[in-house]
């Protein structure tokens, strides 16, 4: 693994989501203050997912045969305007608008640095480097809610506006310091090549991907309508979504940076991953038992902890297995994981109005339906190259 390499995208990353994370305690007070509900916030996650899945392995073969730092800023750009245009709106379509730009755009960043770090990681490092650049996602996500909170105090758009500024100062590093991690012969012999997406589909990374849409669907549920669940049932303020929101972000980032690698070099993907979807069925169950603020940052924590190996382990063991350019392999994973991020908030919104609970009780569901099919469709598959 190229360590200073590593280091920039990381830190790239950390400002990226800081910027994203200030702005989540914020979205359901948006929405309401617009005359919106549950409904609305849902489609509004949708829509930006619906754009990444039909984005994503697009952007990731521009990376395969242009290069990851020209998509990487590509995706910066789009976030940057994408959340300023959001910070500006006065009403609901604008921000419908604001998030189709951002579900074109922004998708590349993601499915670029994924490339990246399969670009300067070994199969047996490779699990492991996801689950870091995760934890690097996920430690400006554990800073952004507190911060976002604070600043909403006067005004509710201006988190938009920092989160706009912080994305530029994200680009600037990207331009300065990130070197191209893939060479110009490569670039050109990519051209050539195509689309590895009925391998994907097809083969034994088929099942991997279902899993992906899954257990995406099923963490949706709770990251969607959180905010309005707190709002809801315990009556939380901006300050204590965003308290809660740290400490989720701080557990992921914890498991994610010293858990992915001993973990899935220990027992590896195949199984992390059926006792990840596991613990994360019964972890939905467990933060409906919270009574308080307290109990609710507990039993959250733990439910996030119990999920957080997912993802790395998911795209760990596809990134191994899928023949083809790493670009376009994130880029369809991207895209599988999007598509749950599709149907999820969609779900969760509307089943959020008929009982505050559906949404958990039915990531509960699918979480479990999730760990069925890797106990029973792919323990051959699983228990190989890991």
């Amino acid at each position: 693994m190229k360590n200073r390499d590593f280091l920039i995208l990381a830190g790239v990353l950390i400002v990226v989501m800081l910027g994203f994370g200030m702005i989540i305690p914020i979205f359901p007070y948006y929405i309401k203050n617009l005359g919106a509900g549950g409904k609305e916030l849902g489609l509004l996650v949708g829509t930006s997912a619906l754009l990444e899945f039909t984005f994503g392995p697009l952007w990731g073969k521009v990376s395969d045969r242009r290069g990851r730092k020209p998509v990487l800023m590509i995706g910066l750009v789009g976030y940057a305007v994408s959340t300023l245009l959001f910070g500006l709106a006065t009403q609901l379509w604008m921000l419908f608008a604001a998030r189709a730009l951002s579900g074109v755009l922004s998708s590349a960043t993601i499915t670029a640095a994924m490339a990246y770090v399969s670009d300067i990681t070994s199969d047996e490092e490779r699990s492991e480097g996801l689950g870091k650049i995760g934890a690097a996602m996920a430690l400006g996500l554990m800073l952004g809610p507190g911060l976002g909170g604070w600043l909403a105090e006067p005004n509710l758009s201006r988190p938009f506006f920092f989160a706009a500024g912080l994305s530029v100062v994200a680009l600037l590093l990207v331009a300065i310091l990130l070197p191209e991690s893939i060479s110009g012969e490569i670039q050109q012999a990519e051209k050539t090549k195509s689309l590895p997406l009925k391998e994907a589909l097809l083969g034994p990374a088929g099942i991997l991907l279902l899993l992906i849409t899954l257990f995406s669907f099923a963490l949706t549920n709770f990251e969607s309508i959180f905010g309005l669940y707190a709002i809801e049932k315990y009556g939380f303020n901006p300050n204590q979504v965003g308290t809660v929101l740290m400490v989720v972000a701080v557990a992921s980032t914890a498991g994610k940076a010293l858990l992915t690698g001993p973990v899935t070099r220990r027992w590896g993907e195949g199984i992390t991953i059926k006792a990840s979807l596991l613990a994360g069925s019964a972890g939905f169950l467990v933060m409906l038992l919270a009574w308080d603020f307290p109990s609710v940052l507990a039993t959250t924590a733990l439910f996030i902890l119990s999920k957080t190996l997912l993802r790395p382990a998911t795209l760990g063991l596809i990134s191994k297995n899928l023949q083809g350019d790493q670009g376009a392999v994130m880029g369809i994973s991207n895209s599988f994981m999007s598509l749950g991020r599709i149907i999820g908030p969609i779900w969760a919104g509307f089943a959020f109005e008929l009982n505050p609970i559906f949404p958990y009780l039915s990531g509960s569901i699918f979480m479990l339906l999730g760990f069925g099919i890797s106990f029973l469709a792919v323990r051959d598959f699983f228990s190989t190259k890991t």
